[in-house]
């Protein structure tokens, strides 16, 4: 007999196969014996839908220059917290984009321009400027073999053009998503506790193994040694000292190791249902934000 469920699915070539065989396929793919997890509980409605954003927003503006350490153009957005806030007086939080995007896209999928508004007007959150920049679609956020060197021009590029224009850059926050929450990780080993004042990795693209990460996006790394330089399991020590959040969907291909990188560093947050999409990343932000916020401003 072929149930209900067999039937939702039998659009998704294997997954459906494997549903419509019986209970026992299904089992497999539940508990994760088999692949299909993410897209199984997608068609299950397990993902949820992506919430619609607080209605008002502000106007971003953009700064864009010639990138020594990318070797490449890159555009920063600039999201004030409230209406033709300039970021003069105001701390930094730079938000680090995923696989495929860039700055701008970052802050258009996840509605930064409306989340960080409502978070300081409705949330009670301390304002603080949201950086959204390119750092390549899929460079990990890592000096590459290559050249192109996104955590340098962060460092080296970025906040001081933010420092020119008043912006506080002495100790900042970081939040990112996907590559972003991983990169956000590696920006914090750069600076340091001492310039770091909070950091979210929101469904951190972490790997087990250099062989886990190549099967997930061959670009990651540029090999064994270039992973293991960059693994941030092998460097909790330099993460100590820096206030963590982390969140991650039960649903989301990276949550095992999410959750293995909860166990030992103990952030806030947590994992909770949801995949690796928007819906489960808006749901996050105004707590995400909050997080930043309230750290930033303890000074």
């Amino acid at each position: 007999m072929i149930t209900r469920r067999a039937l939702v699915l039998g659009g998704l070539g294997g997954i459906g196969a494997v549903a419509v065989t019986g209970g026992t396929g299904y089992a497999l793919v539940e508990s994760e014996t088999l692949p299909g997890k993410v897209r199984l509980d997608r068609a299950l409605g397990r993902c949820g839908d992506v919430p619609a954003p607080p209605p008002a927003s502000v106007r971003t503006e953009t700064m864009t220059w010639r990138s020594a350490h990318r070797r490449t153009t890159v555009t920063a957005t600039v999201v004030p917290p409230a209406a033709n806030r300039s970021p003069r007086g105001l701390p930094v939080v730079v938000a680090l984009h995923g696989t495929g995007e860039n700055g701008s896209s970052l802050v258009r999928n996840l509605a930064l321009d409306h989340y960080l508004p409502d978070a300081v007007a409705n949330g009670g959150v301390p304002p603080f400027t949201l950086v959204s920049v390119d750092g390549g679609p899929s460079t990990y956020w890592h000096p590459r073999a290559a050249g192109d060197d996104p955590v340098g021009m962060i460092v080296d590029e970025l906040l001081p053009r933010l420092r020119e224009r008043g912006a506080r850059t002495d100790r900042v926050g970081a939040i990112g998503w996907s590559m972003g929450g991983y990169g956000a990780l590696v920006l914090a080993r750069r600076l340091g506790p001492a310039r770091t004042a909070a950091v979210v990795a929101s469904s951190p693209a972490l790997f087990g193994s250099y062989e886990d990460a190549i099967a997930t996006n061959r670009r990651a790394f540029d090999g064994a040694a270039d992973y293991h330089r960059n693994d941030v399991f092998a460097a909790l020590d330099e993460l100590k000292g820096i206030p963590l959040r982390v969140d991650c969907g039960t649903s989301d291909p990276f949550a095992d190791r999410v959750r293995e990188f909860r166990d030992r560093v103990r952030p806030e947050g947590g994992l909770e249902d949801g995949c690796h999409d928007a819906a489960f990343w808006r749901r996050q932000l105004r707590r995400e934000l909050a997080f930043l916020g309230h750290r930033l401003g303890a000074r």
